[in-house]
C-alpha cells in the first residue's frame, strides 16, 4: 500500500522532513509557493542520500516518489500524513490548517513543526482540534530522531497512537510530552543555555567561540549519550543522584546565573527527583554507566575525530603529536634499520573495535593492516601531495589470517615486510603483534594506478626508486610464514 506524506513548507526543516519520509519509502509531496522549494528540497535530499543510509546496517526501503503541487487540496489528497513548517506566526498557521483539513482525510494526522506554539493554540477554531498534534523535530531533521509529540488536552488517542507508529517507522524517536507547555522540553534548556550564553557575551566574559568550545569540547559530549540527569546521577558517586542533590544543590542560591528563579530544593522535590532518578537508571551500577558512558563517548568522539571536528580536532592534533613523538616512520630516511620489517602501525585497540564476541572484529584486522599499508605507502613517497597529482595504488588482493583474539585496550603493532616493489606491483605482508604474540596476517597486492585513466601505471621515479631500495633490503629477510597461503592451508 502506497503511504503519502505531505509538506507544507518546504524550507530547512520542511526539506529534511521530506527526506525522512521520502528515504523511508514514503511518496512525498510538497506545498511551497516559493518558486525555488524544488532546487531547496533537492540539495537537501543530496545530503540525506549521502548520510540517513549509513547509520543503519540494514538497507533502507526503495525510495519514495517526491512531486511538488501548486495547491494544498492537490497536495493533501490521498495523504495518512501532513507536516506543517510554515513560519511561525499563528495566523499562518490557523490559515494553513483550515484548508488542509477542507480536504483531508478525517482519519489522517496533521503534525506542526512549530518550536514555540503549544497545540491548544494551534488549534483554535480548527474544524476538528484532535487531528493536530505538534511533532517538534530537530534539524538535521533526517538524522536526528528526536520528535516531540504534543497532543495536548483536546486529542484522539487513536491519533497519538498514529503518530507514534508512524514516527517509529521511519526511525525517529517520539517522546510524548504529556503536558503542553510553552516551547515543549527540549526548546526550553536551549533557550535556558541561550540567554545565559547571551549575557556572558554581553558582560566580555566570554566570545561566541570560547562558549561553543565550551559546551562541545565537555559537557555536550556528555549530554549526547547520557542526557542530564543521568549524567548527574553518576557525578553523584556510589551515592547517586541524593548526593549529588545535596552537594551541589546549594550552588543554585549562589549568584551565578542570570536565571536565579529556582525551586526550593524541599525534601519532597529531591524525594521526587531521586526517586524518578532511580527508575530510570538504577538497574546499573555506577560501575555499569561509567562503562556505558565511555564506550559512547568514544565512538562519537572516534566520529568526530574521523572528521577533524570539535573535540575530534583536538584528538586528531595529539595523534600527530605522538606520531612526531613516536617510532612510526614518515619517510625512508626515518627507518634505522632499511633490511627491518617496518613499524607501520602502533596502537590501543579501540571500544568500539570489539564485536559480540568480546574481541576485535574481523573488519577492523582490514583497517588496521589498511593502515599499515597506508603508513607504507607513505613511507616509500606515495604521499598526499603524489595522489593530489593523479598516481596512487589500489589493492588487488588480500588475505587475512585470523590466529589469535585480541580485546579492547589491548595495544598492537604491525610489522610490514616489501616482498615484491617492481613495476606496477607493490606486494607486502603485515604481522600484527600484542607484545611477543602473533595475533594476525594480512598479504596484499597492490597495483599502482592513474586516477585519472583509472587504470595500472608505472609509478613515478619518487615513488618507485624508494620503493625498490626497500624491496630490495627486505629480500635478504626470510620468507614470512603463511605468505602465499590459500584459505584453509597453512603455509
Amino acid at each position: 500500500m502506497t503511504r503519502i506524506a505531505t509538506i507544507i513548507g518546504g524550507g530547512v526543516i520542511g526539506g529534511g522532513w521530506a527526506a525522512r519520509f521520502l528515504l523511508n519509502g514514503w511518496d512525498v509531496r510538497v506545498f511551497d509557493p516559493d518558486p525555488e522549494a524544488a532546487r531547496k528540497i533537492g540539495e537537501v535530499l543530496d545530503n540525506a542520500r549521502a548520510s540517513l543510509p549509513g547509520l543503519y546496517d540494514m538497507a533502507l526501503p526503495d525510495e519514495g516518489t517526491l512531486t511538488f503541487h501548486d495547491t494544498i487540496k492537490e497536495a493533501v489528497a490521498g495523504a495518512s500524513w501532513v507536516q506543517e513548517s510554515v513560519p511561525e506566526r499563528l495566523e499562518i498557521k490557523h490559515r494553513v490548517f483550515a484548508e488542509v483539513q477542507a480536504h483531508l482525510d478525517a482519519e489522517a494526522v496533521i503534525g506542526s513543526s512549530t518550536s514555540g506554539f503549544k497545540p491548544s493554540q494551534l488549534q483554535q477554531g480548527a474544524k476538528d482540534p484532535s487531528q493536530i498534534v505538534v511533532t517538534h523535530p530537530f534539524n538535521p531533521v533526517y538524522l536526528l530522531p528526536l520528535v516531540e509529540l504534543v497532543p495536548g488536552e483536546a486529542h484522539d488517542a487513536r491519533a497519538v497512537a498514529w503518530a507514534q507508529k508512524v514516527l517509529e517507522s521511519i526511525g525517529m524517536y517520539p517522546l510524548h510530552v504529556k503536558k503542553e507547555i510553552d516551547a515543549h522540553i527540549a526548546d526550553r534548556f536551549l533557550e535556558a543555555v541561550w540567554r545565559e550564553a547571551l549575557w556572558l557575551v554581553r558582560d566580555g566574559v566570554a566570545t561566541t567561540q570560547e562558549i561553543d568550545e565550551a559546551i562541545r569540547m565537555g559537557f555536550g559530549l556528555r549530554w549526547a549519550q547520557m542526557g542530564l540527569f543521568e549524567t548527574y546521577r553518576i557525578a553523584g558517586g556510589e551515592a547517586g543522584m541524593r548526593h549529588f542533590i545535596e552537594q551541589f544543590g546549594p550552588c543554585l542560591s549562589w549568584p551565578w546565573t542570570k536565571l536565579m528563579d529556582v525551586p526550593e530544593l524541599t525534601e519532597d522535590l529531591i524525594d521526587q527527583i531521586a526517586d524518578q532518578s532511580d527508575a530510570q537508571s538504577g538497574q546499573y551500577s555506577i560501575r555499569e554507566l561509567e562503562r556505558h558512558r565511555d564506550a559512547n563517548l568514544v565512538g562519537m568522539m572516534r566520529s568526530l575525530k574521523a572528521r577533524d571536528w570539535g573535540a575530534g580536532a583536538v584528538m586528531a592534533q595529539h595523534d600527530r603529536a605522538l606520531a612526531a613523538r613516536g617510532a612510526i616512520a614518515e619517510t625512508l630516511e626515518d627507518l634505522a634499520d632499511l633490511g627491518a620489517p617496518v613499524l607501520t602501525v602502533d596502537r590501543a585497540v579501540p571500544i568500539d573495535w570489539t564485536d559480540y564476541n568480546g574481541h576485535m572484529n574481523e573488519a577492523r584486522y582490514l583497517q588496521a593492516f589498511g593502515d599499515a599499508t597506508d603508513r607504507l605507502m607513505l613511507i616509500v613517497g606515495c604521499t598526499p601531495d603524489y595522489i593530489e597529482q593523479g598516481g596512487s595504488y589500489f589493492t588487488a588482493e588480500t588475505h587475512i589470517r585470523h590466529l589469535d583474539e585480541v580485546h579492547a585496550g589491548a595495544r598492537i603493532r604491525i610489522e610490514s615486510q616489501v616482498l615484491e616493489g617492481a613495476g606496477k606491483k607493490m606486494h607486502l605482508f603485515h604481522r600484527m603483534f600484542e607484545g611477543d604474540r602473533l595475533l594476525a596476517t594480512g598479504e596484499h597486492m597492490l597495483i599502482h594506478v592513474s586516477l585519472e585513466t583509472r587504470r595500472a601505471s608505472d609509478p613515478a621515479p619518487s615513488v618507485a626508486d624508494p620503493l625498490a631500495r626497500l624491496a630490495a633490503a627486505h629480500a635478504a629477510l626470510p620468507q614470512p610464514d603463511g605468505a602465499g597461503a590459500a584459505v584453509g592451508k597453512r603455509g
